[in-house]
């Protein structure tokens, strides 16, 4: 029997070991997909791109880069540069990486996608979730709502990244969260 393929949305290496961990205890092939036109600088974006692309070498998971757009996720969130972390940034980012997520596996003919987002205790995996699943319906589409977090999901991934020398960055990846 295949295995079913979980188009898993990964912000970073550090983000996604657990989560590919898990789906593949679950009994699911994850297929990480890197679409974060949020991350800046350029020099940030090459770091987590790289540092994702040799895991997934080394774990033997597909990885698909799709563009960074910056201009568009710019133009996605005008007006919201000073909303505070956990704001109405925040929601509008997840929104609009979730949308190609989604737009992604539609393409595939992937029946499940999900994130890693929520595996950071800084983002409230109830907002995502929300988020997801009303973009999962209209592409009829599974969100798969796991919280990555849970149950030590945090410790287990800063384990990982710690015994994988992982480059582990400082802020979540926008210029507008560098500094706060």
């Amino acid at each position: 029997m295949n295995k079913e393929k979980v188009l898993l949305h990964a912000c970073c290496a550090v983000c996604s070991a657990h989560p590919i961990n898990l789906l593949r205890e679950m009994g699911n092939e994850p297929v990480i997909y890197f679409f974060n036109p949020n991350i800046f600088p350029p020099d940030e974006y090459e770091r987590r791109l790289n540092e994702l692309i040799r895991y997934c070498e080394k774990v033997n998971v597909e990885l698909i880069i799709d563009r960074h757009d910056s201009e568009n996720w710019y133009n996605c969130i005008i007006g919201l540069e000073d909303e505070p972390e956990r704001g109405k940034r925040c929601s509008r980012c997840f929104e609009y990486r979730l949308l190609f997520t989604a737009l992604k596996a539609f393409q595939l003919e992937y029946k499940y996608f999900t994130t890693t987002l929520t595996v950071s205790p800084h983002k409230q995996s109830k907002v995502i979730f929300e988020i997801a699943k009303e973009i999962a319906a209209k592409y009829e589409l599974n969100f798969l709502d796991i919280d990555f977090k849970k149950n030590d999901g945090f410790l287990k991934t800063m384990k990982i990244a710690k015994e994988e020398n992982f480059y582990r960055q400082e802020y979540c990846g926008c210029e507008f969260s560098m500094f706060r």
